[in-house]
């Protein structure tokens, strides 16, 4: 599917059929292999595939070709979840046009439509539309942060709360390293979308150097740059306090094990004394004293709580219990 986008009276309106002739911005959503060759022939460009795409190479994501600029970023979609979609998103520019390769649907888009059509965002320009889209991106990358930094703040409120140990004994502590965990593979998504972005600003900045009449969208690039990498730091430190809580957790859980093993060694040592006096008396050997004694049976009864009584004071004493 390609979308068509035209500026009108300030506002940035979607058109009744996607012309190259008359549109800023086309929008491929999942586009089809007649819909690239569409697009190709009309605008003289070699559109990437999917493939190309999901390329990992600084190469294959930031590249000019005949006069365009070819820029990939990863962004999330469904990011109100724990498990968002992540894949690439292409942006080509022209002189002329902004052409957008997708295959799954960011916020971002949707939210920078609704804004563009209201008339909030400068969309005078390809350039001005694909740096008020990157815009839009950091907000919402900005936005799904501050959610997931609420989160985090949450777990390690109920982490370290003074009853939260006893109301989290047995499979609580593995919902916690579950959710410790999903939020770390979400802030791990939000700095590679956050890293793919910082590099294609510095990348399209490059490029603006040399072209006259950019002073504006150059200090508005500088300024995005700045947001991206202050989230960058910002997303390090939610990776540092995630691995801080990880390891927490499984402090206090060892914490936990140990007192159980602490009681099993305990009642171990105290039973073991009246085990060895009943395993003597026990035995069936035909000249043992004792057992013709009145009060040998009382008197081993006796003893066995008396060993075991012992030991259990002397722990208490020392603190061991």
């Amino acid at each position: 599917m390609i979308l068509g986008y035209a500026e009108q009276g300030g506002r940035l309106m979607q058109l009744a059929e996607a012309l190259p002739e008359q549109a800023l911005w086309l929008d491929m959503i999942a586009p089809t292999g007649a819909e690239e060759a569409k697009i190709e022939a009309a605008l003289g460009l070699d559109l990437p595939t999917r493939a190309d795409m999901e390329e990992i190479e600084q190469s294959s994501r930031l590249y000019t070709e005949n006069g365009a600029l070819f820029m990939t970023v990863m962004l999330p979609a469904h990011s109100e979840s724990d498990v968002p979609e992540v894949a690439p998103v292409t942006l080509v520019l022209t002189q002329r046009h902004l052409i957008t390769i997708r295959y799954h649907s960011p916020k971002a888009f949707e939210m920078f439509t609704q804004r563009a059509a209201k008339g909030g965002l400068a969309c005078a320009s390809a350039e001005e539309i694909t740096l008020s889209l990157m815009e839009v991106m950091v907000d919402r990358l900005a936005d799904v942060m501050e959610r997931v930094a609420r989160d985090i703040e949450a777990i390690s409120r109920s982490i370290f709360a003074k009853d939260g140990a006893q109301a989290r004994k047995g499979t609580g502590w593995r919902l916690v390293l579950e959710e410790i965990g999903r939020k770390g593979d979400l802030v791990s998504t939000l700095r590679d979308s956050l890293g793919t972005l910082d590099r294609l600003t510095v990348f399209w900045g490059q490029r603006l150097r040399d072209e006259p009449d950019t002073k504006d969208l150059r200090a508005r690039l500088k300024d995005l740059t700045s947001d991206a990498r202050g989230l960058e730091d910002h997303a390090a430190f939610m990776s540092q306090k995630i691995s801080f809580l990880m390891d927490a957790t499984l402090g206090l859980i060892g914490i936990e094990q140990n007192g159980i093993i602490k009681i099993f060694s305990v009642a171990s040592v105290v039973f073991l004394p009246p085990t060895l006096i009943a395993s003597i008396y026990g035995m069936n050997f035909e000249h043992m004293p004792e057992l013709s004694w009145p009060y040998a049976y009382p008197a081993a009864l006796a003893g066995m709580v008396l060993s075991a009584v012992l030991p259990y004071l002397y722990f208490k004493r020392r603190g061991w219990l």
